[in-house]
């Protein structure tokens, strides 16, 4: 009977427990995970067999390149109720957006059935930008004067997520990124808030050099639009247009200090803004913003009047 009882109580409190985690993840309006394979093995770059696990955090394996299959979809990943993002962690390093037609966390949910899923419309949404040579939206590489260097060369990397319930963020740390003929250490943070589709990219660079750069992959026909704020204290590059896999309109913006960026030029695949030599924390917010999106902005003129109401909260409070 005594055996019973603990029996039933161990139940009750699983049940609880299972019952309090499905409320906490349905009141959430941010999240952030990490997800690798394990129980397979690396074949070469690429692992195969296992079950995805989800970790806080992870020290990236020697062996992974990419599409080795280990990190599902390719990396972390972190959304809101309006959108989601993902970090292709290896050395491509660019950031790709999950356009989302619910205001529900989905992110736990994608990659589960195969590689290629996300690619095609589901009942929560899909990878909506084809990021290709390109840099995606608001991630990190080095601009050379005559190439963007990516991260082929680093000595180690570590990612990790944070949840709570007012943001959501993930850190990588870049150990020994080699480009050219500098060595430094690198870290990016990534958060989003809720209610929002912003996310605000922290960087930190253990030298100064030259060519530190992010931007906004570039797609024939489709103008690169410049604004700086009253002030001149912020401004913004932005695209709009039937920029992705579906294909429909997807606006994409980049809002930055102007006091932190040294020159904006277009490269072979993106439009790039460089940022000053600094060894101080810098940091920039980036967005996509999907038609399909749940009461989402559906025209090109709704859209840059959005990024004009952002531009007037940076202008008065510094932030938004």
């Amino acid at each position: 009977m005594k055996t019973l009882k603990i029996a039933l109580a161990l139940l009750v409190c699983h049940l609880s427990a299972n019952a309090q985690e499905k409320s906490t993840s349905k009141s959430n309006k941010t999240y952030a995970e990490i997800s690798v394979k394990e129980g397979g093995k690396w074949v070469g770059r690429k692992y195969e067999g296992g079950t995805f696990k989800n970790v806080t955090s992870l020290k990236v394996p020697k062996s992974h390149w990419d599409h080795s299959f280990f990190i599902r979809y390719e990396g972390p990943g972190w959304e809101s109720n309006k959108v989601g993002y993902r970090l292709y962690l290896d050395w491509r390093n660019a950031i790709d957006i999950f356009g989302k037609v619910s205001d529900t966390m989905v992110l736990s949910k994608v990659g589960q059935d195969g590689f290629e899923s996300y690619h095609h419309m589901s009942s929560w949404g899909m990878d909506i930008l084809k990021a290709g040579k390109g840099l995606g939206i608001g991630a990190i590489a080095r601009y050379s004067g005559t190439e963007v260097l990516r991260f082929k060369e680093v000595d180690s990397t570590f990612a990790r997520v944070e949840n709570d319930k007012k943001l959501s963020t993930v850190i990588v740390n870049y150990n020994g990124w080699k480009t050219a003929d500098d060595k430094i250490d690198f870290e990016s943070k990534l958060s989003i808030a809720p209610n929002e589709r912003h996310t605000k990219h922290t960087i930190k660079a253990s030298q100064k050099i030259e060519g530190i750069c992010t931007g906004i992959v570039k797609f024939d026909k489709v103008d690169l639009v410049k604004k700086v704020s009253a002030n001149k204290k912020w401004a913004y590059i932005a695209t709009y247009d039937k920029q992705t896999l579906v294909p429909d309109n997807l606006g994409m913006a980049i809002f930055y200090e102007v006091a932190t960026v040294q020159d904006q030029i277009t490269s072979q695949y993106d439009h790039l803004l460089l940022f000053k030599p600094t060894t101080a924390p810098v940091s920039f917010y980036f967005l996509g913003a999907w038609e399909q999106e749940k009461d989402g902005i559906k025209t090109r003129e709704a859209f840059y009047k959005y990024l004009d109401k952002k531009l007037k909260e940076l202008n008065k409070s510094n932030k938004i």
